[in-house]
């Protein structure tokens, strides 16, 4: 019996799946330079780099509507504004996914590190897939994966513990507890947010990205004149030039930019499929954090990536 060609090739990706897939690791690979940011400009608050980061993210945004508006007709100029509705859903996604996400994370990164924060932040593929388990897939069929992160989980946190109490220095199990509470303010955001965009395919990826950019903007401003640094004192800090650029940097690029690549990749892909992208943040974090410090990881700190990643794959072939 012979096969023709067509039954010999794999199926195509679907329409979208790749240029979806690419989004969704480019958003990693911005999302991933967060966890090093307080390590270029050391010597400012966390709520400094917040506010700082999502200020810059604002301005941005604002620039980038007005630079539309000039530009478009009149009769679509109002489209690129959000109304009354999609502003207050902007408002309280951002909290999640921005500002209180960010703040939470960023002194979790000043307790724990940055290597365990990035792996905590890590095992939202694992979340978002147990969350949107299909009826069909067995627990049993999960296990393997989740065992296998638990297991990279308690090695680097025996690592980081060890490191820390070494140094003297740093509050490492609180540090654990904001890094919790920072996953799960992006897994609420993550799945709220992918929920809000199919709702609403009028809206393209780029405006909703201004919208959360403008949002997060007001909410990076009350959070610096409510615990922010006095701009007098802020700015006679040692290194206030370096922060500025990370805040720049960080709130164009991991806020703004990933942002856009994020909504691509929800539009095109599943929850699930984009949830599980989002491991490849924190394979650019700990590779970011690394080559920052100058340091090559400890055996346990490799075993324990190697285990974490392993989770992850063996999560989602038995999703699949």
């Amino acid at each position: 019996m012979t096969v023709s060609a067509s039954e010999r090739l794999p199926a195509a990706l679907p329409p979208g799946m790749a240029a979806g897939v690419a989004a969704g690791l480019g958003a990693g690979a911005f999302w991933g330079t967060t966890f090093v940011a307080p390590l270029i400009a050391p010597g400012f608050s966390s709520a400094d780099y917040t506010a700082g980061r999502f200020v810059a993210c604002g301005l941005f945004s604002l620039a980038w509507l007005l630079w539309q508006s000039l530009r478009a007709p009149t009769g679509q100029r109002r489209a690129l504004w959000p109304d009354a509705a999609q502003a207050w859903g902007a408002l309280w996604l951002s909290v999640l996914g921005y500002t209180g996400y960010y703040l939470l994370l960023v002194y979790g990164i000043a307790d724990a590190g940055a290597a365990l924060p990035a792996l905590i932040i890590g095992t939202l593929p694992v979340w978002m897939m147990l969350l949107g388990k299909p009826d069909h897939l067995r627990w049993t069929a999960l296990a393997p994966g989740l065992l296998l992160t638990a297991a990279g989980m308690v090695l680097m946190m025996d690592a980081t513990a060890s490191e820390l109490e070494a140094s003297g220095s740093g509050h490492f199990w609180r540090g654990v507890l904001l890094a919790i509470g920072a996953m799960l303010s992006w897994l609420a955001f993550g799945l709220l947010n992918a929920r809000w965009i199919r709702s609403h395919p009028g809206v393209s990826s780029t405006a909703w990205a201004n919208w959360l950019g403008l949002a997060a903007g007001l909410g990076g401003l009350v959070l610096w004149l409510g615990w922010g640094t006095e701009w007098s004192e802020l700015v006679a800090r040692p290194g206030f030039g370096a922060f500025v650029l990370v805040c720049a940097f960080t709130g164009i690029g991991s806020a703004w930019i990933a942002s856009v690549l994020w909504n691509v990749a929800c539009r095109r892909l599943s929850t699930s499929l984009a949830g599980q992208l989002v491991v490849s943040e924190t394979v650019f974090a700990l590779i970011y954090a690394f080559a920052w410090l100058g340091d090559w990881p400890e055996t346990t700190q490799l075993v324990a990536c190697a285990m974490f990643l392993l989770g992850v794959v063996a999560s989602i072939r038995a999703h699949r």
